[in-house]
């Protein structure tokens, strides 16, 4: 089974720790493109400030994080899963979870990154910011870098398994699963209930799915479809409907009525 998270937006910048070392990351095979990555990143952020600011999306209020992204080969570095912060990751509390649901996670969880492509919880990265649909001069989109390079290093660490997808929109763009990796494929959408009317809420999607992958790592269920995956987190608890298999994979909704 593998858990494939979105990252976050706002990330916990580490005060001291040993420098990036990208040969040291999991899922050597994005070592180039991850260099291609940070180069055309660092680029940018060493020039023109405002200018930098403009391409990621951020008020002119922010330009701590240009600077920032401009030294990331000498910045600290510590554990993604300490890295990455926000609703998603505030509910999985990745520093709370026993023993056992740790060691879980460091082989069933990844989490996409518009700089590294995929990372494991363990390893060492620094803060940055680079949004997913972020176009960085000299190299083109993020996403259409990582949809040429991201697709073996997920079905290497996928293997026959079932791969719970969840990824946000942005994020799925760097890889779809083909027709027959899609049968292996378990996406989820969460439903916030209020009077019988149902919609997809930000807050709750995000917090529900982090609680999701917190009782699957602390439970050790291994579900291998996505039939199975439903009786699984019923068993946990949640009202789940699953879907008709499609393209991206089936679909399983997550009904919630209180967060």
């Amino acid at each position: 089974m593998l858990i494939l998270l979105p990252p976050s937006e706002g990330k916990a910048a580490p005060r001291r720790g040993k420098p990036l070392d990208l040969a040291a990351l999991s899922s050597p095979a994005l070592t180039t493109a991850r260099v291609a990555v940070l180069e055309a990143l660092e680029a940018l952020c060493s020039g023109d400030p405002a200018a930098a600011a403009a391409t990621l999306g951020i008020g002119s209020t922010q330009l701590d994080l240009v600077e920032l992204n401009a030294g990331l080969r000498t910045a600290p570095t510590a554990r993604a899963d300490a890295i990455y912060t926000g609703v998603v990751y505030d509910a999985l509390d990745f520093a709370g979870l026993s023993a056992a649901a740790r060691r879980r996670a460091t082989s069933r969880v990844m989490i996409t990154s518009s700089l590294f492509g995929v990372v494991r919880p363990g390893d060492r990265i620094p803060a940055y910011r680079l949004s997913g649909d972020t176009t960085l001069p000299g190299l083109g989109a993020v996403a259409g870098v990582w949809r040429e390079h991201l697709g073996p290093a997920v079905l290497d660490a996928l293997g026959s398994g079932l791969l719970i997808d969840l990824r946000s929109t942005a994020y799925a763009a760097f890889w779809r699963p083909t027709p027959e990796v899609a049968r292996q494929v378990a996406t989820v959408r969460v439903l916030h209930e209020v009077d019988g009317v149902r919609k997809v809420v930000s807050h709750f999607n995000k917090a529900t799915k982090g609680r999701i992958v917190r009782a699957l790592l602390e439970d050790g269920a291994a579900p291998r479809t996505p039939t199975a995956l439903a009786e699984a987190l019923r068993d946990l608890g949640w009202t789940v409907e699953v879907g008709t298999p499609g393209a991206k994979g089936t679909q399983l909704d997550v009904v919630v009525a209180e967060l």
